[in-house]
């Protein structure tokens, strides 16, 4: 995986050019190196050898402790002594200043080895980005310093029992606290009291603190809820209650564990149910969770989608991580796994050797297919955390080029790894046969790991309503036309080898097809009748997206092979070219199936009847 990442960083994305940027400028292709090369040993060491642990071993609760096995606490510690908590923040923050690309990468490596145990440390990096954009400057120092440093730890809580994804049916009600011995100096003080569900890492013992944000709705002078999302707010809500200065007081906030969820994968990330505000901890003599505005109120959509989008692009460059776990370890198993004779007269001999199974063409082709969604999915994670640096660091134009892009491709970055890599590990458990069904080898633990990724941040359909219902029409189609101008570009450029312009032709086509799909099925209908097909449109989007990633990885493979002779890469590069091949002849065709109920409105989803199942 590292010569792909290296591949993908240096000779694709070209991230060591960034060095020539204020913001980079100490650093070089060793120091980018070096932090890939840390994070690699620590994954191996620390985060490889405890996956399987944490796996078995789940979070329990004891009384109001959540209870994790020891490797949780030392998996957690390996990667907080990294730096890579605050990687991206400035030197005065405590970090390196490296390139999101970078950063991204290198959490991969993590991710690959255990993401059952990496959870913590991604939602905290989230966490404390929101806080740096959105919070005051005490937040900052107190909230956003302390979880860089791996002092304390994050969370979000969006969901509720009754909710579910619906944000605007949220009924945790947050209102004004009245005069008492917290800091207000830290924000407006709020009492807050309700339910959330799903919470990742609601709690543990891993660091001293665990900084909740916490969507809420304030009430009207009535009492009443508002409906819908503009009343929802942000909150910082934390377990245990601090001053101004970053120290604890020593008392709980009333914020209690209600119960665990037990979870098909991923299980070292204990995943939580929160009641905010039931008096189990009262503060002050007083029931009510102690939470601090952040920004403005019924800004809290606005700001948690800051961490949401951030989130999603790691839910990506994850999906294709553990993918690349599952074809790791299909390869290992296809060459030493003995089975069967070579199809033909050769084979005929019962006496004669039976040879590795990866020489069988149909194993051949779901390492190929595992091949294409793995690493076209890093790359496409990879892409998109590099236009996060250049959406920071480029130049005015660069910049609103790369925002655009980024709004209408973080549906797909999102959806795409975590629909194709969850597949590339039911090929792996394929490949292995009976024994990927077993306990003995690592490729079940790791779809099911995988499966979450469909769901969490957003599940598909929601990916699917969010790219058609927003992103595509959004400022007049301004981000959609930036990403078929790429489309364009990369077509174009095709046509200088002759080993890809078929490609290039194929991906005009699709692009076009895609662009008259579009149109007529967005255009005179309901919103209920185009939005009924928003998830095949969104498979058909994502494929001609990955036909240009596809396409554009070839270009810069085929290049090498022509100015770099060196023997070592030849093989690497090589594979490339013919994964490129594959994603045409096998992959991309799908997209006509996918665009054509969705251009003409099919209603078979949406006239079905519930009594009819």
């Amino acid at each position: 995986m590292r010569k792909v990442i290296d591949f993908l960083l240096y000779d694709w994305l070209g991230v060591e050019g960034l060095t020539s940027r204020e913001r980079f400028a100490e650093h070089s292709r060793e120091t980018f190196d070096g932090v890939l090369d840390t994070c690699g040993r620590i994954a191996a060491e620390q985060f490889a050898p405890n996956n399987r642990q944490a796996d078995v071993q789940e979070p329990r609760l004891d009384g109001d402790t959540v209870v994790l096995p020891r490797c949780a606490y030392e998996t957690a510690r390996a990667y907080v002594e990294s730096g890579m908590l605050a990687a991206a923040q400035d030197y005065e923050m405590g970090g390196m200043q490296l390139p999101c690309s970078l950063q991204m990468a290198a959490n991969s490596l993590f991710w690959k080895a255990g993401v059952g145990l990496g959870g913590a440390p991604m939602l905290t990096t989230a966490n404390a980005n929101l806080l740096m954009v959105h919070g005051t400057s005490v937040q900052k120092s107190v909230f956003a310093l302390n979880e860089f440093s791996g002092r304390w730890f994050g969370t979000m809580c969006l969901s509720e029992p009754q909710a579910g994804s619906s944000i605007s049916d949220i009924t945790t009600r947050a209102v004004p606290d009245g005069p008492g011995h917290t800091d207000d100096r830290l924000g407006p003080r709020y009492r807050l009291y309700g339910n959330k569900m799903w919470i990742s890492n609601g709690d543990h013992e891993i660091s001293e603190n665990i900084v909740h944000l916490v969507l809420a709705k304030t009430p009207d002078s009535d009492g009443a809820l508002p409906a819908g999302t503009k009343g929802v707010s942000l909150f910082i809500v934390p377990k245990k209650l601090v001053d101004a200065n970053g120290g604890l007081t020593g008392e709980r906030n009333d914020v209690a564990v209600a119960g665990l969820n037990h979870k098909l994968g991923c299980r070292g990330i204990p995943n939580t149910l929160l009641n905010f505000g039931e008096g189990r901890f009262p503060v002050a003599g007083t029931a009510g969770a102690v939470g601090y505005l952040v920004a403005n109120p019924g800004d809290g959509l606005r700001c948690m989608f800051h961490m949401m989008n951030e989130a999603r692009i790691a839910v990506g460059v994850a999906a294709a991580s553990i993918g690349y776990a599952g074809y790791e370890a299909s390869l290992v198993y296809a060459r030493a796994r003995r089975q069967g004779r070579p199809v033909g007269p050769a084979g005929k001999d019962p006496a004669s050797p039976q040879i590795p199974i990866i020489e069988h063409a149909d194993v051949k082709r779901m390492l190929l297919a595992q091949k294409v969604y793995v690493e076209g999915s890093l790359a496409l994670g990879l892409f998109c955390a590099r236009l996060v640096d250049e959406q920071r660091t480029g130049n005015p134009t660069d910049s609103a080029d790369a925002t655009a892009l980024l709004e209408v491709l973080t549906p797909i970055v999102k959806s795409w790894p975590s629909r194709w890599c969850l597949e590339a590990n039911s090929l792996a458990i394929q490949i292995h046969g009976g024994y990927g069904y077993t306990r003995d080898f690592p490729v079940e633990q790791y779809w099911r790991d995988n499966r979450l990724n469909m769901i969490h941040e957003g599940t598909h359909g929601i990916q699917a309503l969010d790219l058609l219902g927003r992103k595509v029409g959004a400022d007049g189609g301004r981000a959609f036309q930036t990403l078929l101008a790429k489309f364009k570009s990369v077509s174009e450029g095709a046509a200088a080898f002759p080993e890809l312009s078929r490609f290039g032709v194929a991906l005009r086509e699709a692009a076009a097809d895609l662009v008259r799909s579009t149109a007529q099925g967005s255009s005179g209908g309901s919103p209920s009748e185009v939005l009924a097909n928003a998830t095949p449109y969104l498979e058909a989007f994502g494929h001609v997206v990955m036909a240009w990633i596809w396409l554009d990885l070839a270009r810069a493979a085929q290049q090498q092979l022509l100015t770099d002779h060196l023997t070592e890469n030849e093989a690497r590069l090589r594979g490339v070219v013919r994964a490129a091949g594959y994603f045409y002849d096998y992959e991309l065709p799908q997209v006509r199936a996918w665009l054509t109920p969705f251009e003409e409105r099919n209603a078979t989803f949406r006239e079905m009847q519930d009594s009819w199942y």
